[in-house]
């Protein structure tokens, strides 16, 4: 079995793995990104949810947790392509658990 060695560029630490914000674009380890999947699929359209423990069933979209890379991800509509969804994507949820997040990191600076 050959084993191939990652470019430098895709090696960000060790420990965890690296995966792509959706919002920025920006490579960083799993434990600095918010997973996100999809929740449910209702008549207005699919919910994502958060998920801090990378625990929920599914396709995951990785996110920093802030503001500006949700915004970003919801303009440059990457949820959908990630996650692979059509339609309307409700992400409150998504932004009620991002909210507390920047304030107390914007306390702690």
């Amino acid at each position: 079995m050959v084993q191939h060695e990652l470019p430098a560029s895709a090696r960000v630490g060790t420990g965890s793995p690296v995966r792509t914000c959706v919002g920025c674009r920006e490579r960083a380890q799993t434990v600095d990104l918010l997973r996100i999947v999809v929740g449910e699929h209702g008549p207005q359209g699919a919910v994502l949810v958060p998920d801090p423990r990378r625990r929920l069933p599914g396709r995951g979209a990785w996110l920093h947790p802030t503001a500006d890379c949700l915004s970003l991800a919801e303009r440059r509509r990457a949820f959908g392509r990630a996650l692979r969804v059509s339609g309307k994507l409700d992400t409150s949820a998504v932004d009620r658990m991002i909210d507390p997040l920047e304030k107390n990191r914007h306390k702690h600076s």
